[in-house]
């Protein structure tokens, strides 16, 4: 017998807040759930911090010319390294996760995390510090669709967006660590020693929670739903001090290409706006110094150099928090769009003021106005796309591709960072200038408020009806348990 999803009307049998997981929907926000954020969210605090520390590093190697480390030719590569590997975590861990289950690996994504981080601290040359930059980048794309399908699994519908927005929001805190870190860094030690230590400070956090990673609890939904073992989502569902009931009801097995055609759309939806999202964050956050230094002026001192290249990240920090508290209220469709559409609002402003005054900005309005103007671009990425393109991917695929699909669009995301980086970024600056830059941009931040609208709306539904997933009773759809 089956009974599931059909159409956008939600999942019947069992599935909605009166089935299974009907405790678990409707739980507020408890220290169980803090407990999970913790655990989830130090990947993301790396994540920011290796963002900014990286661009640092970058600032510090041209600044002193250090030997063995200061090379043009080599430094999009170095800006985009663990970006492109990430691509690789990202693919393999989301598929993985799937297949054997999400507490399977959860928690060999940070260890790769922190071994690449501190292995970078000790590199001898450039080449070296590209090779553990890009393990490093396994490591963080591992952690993508892992943190974010297990904050998901672990929530209610009613608080869901909040949890894993709040796991998102670490790299907040790991944007002001690295602001922090490398201001220090370059202003109490030499150049040789200031770029390691903030390499290397990195490989804490991660470090901090593989432990508690490799003790959590295969998620309630992957338990029941994929291993059809109701007893472990239940062991599983008494960490957050709820209960199930009922059992019997698994997930429909579909192939590949099955799941392709039926989600196609949904692909396009959370895929093409997180490629977007992330030329204008990476692009413009990688290359901060630089282009701060186009709006308000070359700085005589590194230290104001990389404290001003940070500025733009400190304002977008209360973006994060932000969505937390909106994401579930307004919805993510109309928070992705409100950002992408303010993203193209500063871009435009700052784009044509940079045209009529002929790259000066400081003509038109004090240095200090022009910087806080180009920040609120950050607000508005951090509060609107960069958020929401992280947590709708967790809601909106079935539970045996739920970590594929997200593992999938965050690759898009990751493709689209490392081509701002590496190539759109440097190339429209060097070839037309910064003002033309900012234009594209939000060209791009148009058209990704443009693609959202081909979402389906997942706030306050529960994972089952979001994801339309079809379920089915019978031993026949109960794959073997896997130990771990």
């Amino acid at each position: 017998m089956r009974s599931g999803t059909k159409s956008a009307g939600g999942p019947t049998g069992g599935a909605g807040p009166s089935g299974p997981f009907g405790h678990i929907e409707e739980l507020p926000f408890t220290r169980a759930h803090l407990k999970v954020w913790l655990t989830a969210g130090m990947g993301f605090f790396t994540d920011a911090y290796d963002l900014f520390v990286i661009g640092a590093i970058i600032t510090i190697f041209n600044a002193y010319k250090l030997p063995g480390f200061y090379d043009p030719g080599l430094e999009g590569l170095l800006a985009s390294s663990a970006i492109f590997t990430a691509i690789v975590g990202q693919l393999i861990f989301g598929r993985i996760a799937d297949i054997m289950g999400r507490k399977f690996i959860y928690g060999i994504e940070a260890a790769i995390l922190s071994a690449g981080a501190l292995l970078s601290a000790f590199s001898p040359n450039i080449l070296w510090l590209l090779v553990f930059r890009s393990i490093l980048g396994i490591g963080i794309g591992g952690d993508y669709p892992l943190s974010a399908t297990i904050a998901s699994e672990y929530s209610g519908r009613r608080q869901r967006g909040k949890l894993v927005s709040l796991v998102f929001a670490n790299q907040g805190f790991g944007t002001i660590a690295a602001v922090a870190v490398a201001v220090a860094a370059v202003a109490y030690l030499p150049p040789d020693l200031a770029w390691r230590v903030a390499a290397g400070v990195g490989a804490i956090p991660a470090l901090s929670v593989i432990y508690l990673r490799r003790k959590l609890p295969e998620t309630p939904r992957y338990s029941a739903l994929v291993r059809g073992n109701y007893d472990e989502a239940r062991r599983a569902a008494g960490v957050l001090g709820a209960n199930l009931t009922g059992e019997g009801v698994v997930a429909r097995r579909v192939g590949l290409l099955t799941f392709i055609r039926r989600y196609w759309v949904t692909l396009i939806a959370t895929t093409v706006p997180w490629f977007l999202m992330d030329i204008a964050f990476y692009g413009t956050g990688i290359y901060s110094s630089s282009i701060v230094s186009g709006i308000v002026g070359s700085s005589s001192s590194i230290v104001m150099t990389i404290f001003e290249a940070g500025i733009p990240f400190l304002v977008g920090v209360p973006g994060y928090f932000t969505a937390v508290a909106l994401i579930d209220k307004v919805g993510r469709r109309s928070l992705q769009i409100g950002g992408f559409l303010a993203m193209a609002l500063v871009y435009v402003y700052m784009g044509h003021l940079l045209a009529v005054t002929g790259g000066a900005i400081t003509k038109a309005m004090p240095a200090f106005l022009g910087l806080a103007i180009y920040s609120l671009s950050f607000f508005a990425i951090d509060a609107g796309p960069n958020t929401t393109t992280f947590v709708i991917p967790s809601e909106v695929y079935p539970v045996r591709y739920r970590t594929t699909g997200h593992g999938i669009s965050a690759a898009m995301g990751k493709l689209g960072a490392g081509i701002g980086t590496l190539l759109l970024i440097p190339y429209l600056r060097t070839t037309y200038g910064l003002a033309t830059t900012l234009d594209v941009l939000a060209i791009i931040s148009i058209v990704g408020a443009a693609v959202t609208l081909l979402l389906r709306e997942p706030a306050g539904r529960t994972l089952e009806e979001a994801s339309m997933e079809e379920l089915v009773q019978g031993e026949a759809e109960i794959p073997a348990p896997l130990s771990v």
